[in-house]
């Protein structure tokens, strides 16, 4: 077996709208078009797609105090200070990457992480 490359991540949701919210306005996402009969959204990056699906309850639960030492999905941006202002002037809670590297770590509206990390 080859994996040539990642297709998607799917994560849970409680309110699509206020996840809507988030992907799109908040990360700056690129909705695209699904035809399924149950809800959610599905979100472009590059060739890669995050997936939305909606639930009634979403698992918070993240063992470890730091961030990425937990589940996350991780995401390129051109500049962090930039994405860091950004999520601090909207009241999102960040956290630095305890490696050092240049990259943080916030949470969507139902605690799932993304970690954001400047290449």
């Amino acid at each position: 077996m080859q994996i040539t490359q990642s297709l998607h991540t799917a994560i849970l949701v409680t309110d699509l709208e206020r996840s809507e919210h988030f992907y799109s306005k908040v990360l700056g996402l690129s909705k695209v078009e699904r035809s399924l009969n149950y809800s959610g959204a599905w979100y472009q990056v590059g060739n890669y797609q995050i997936h939305l699906i909606v639930a009634p309850t979403v698992p918070t639960e993240n063992p470890n105090e730091k961030w990425g030492r937990n589940p996350h999905i991780a995401l390129s941006v051109t500049d962090l200070n930039i994405a860091k202002q950004e999520l601090l002037n909207q009241n999102y809670r960040i956290q630095a990457s305890a490696s050092g590297r240049p990259a943080l770590f916030t949470q969507d509206p139902d605690g799932n992480i993304i970690e954001l990390s400047q290449q």
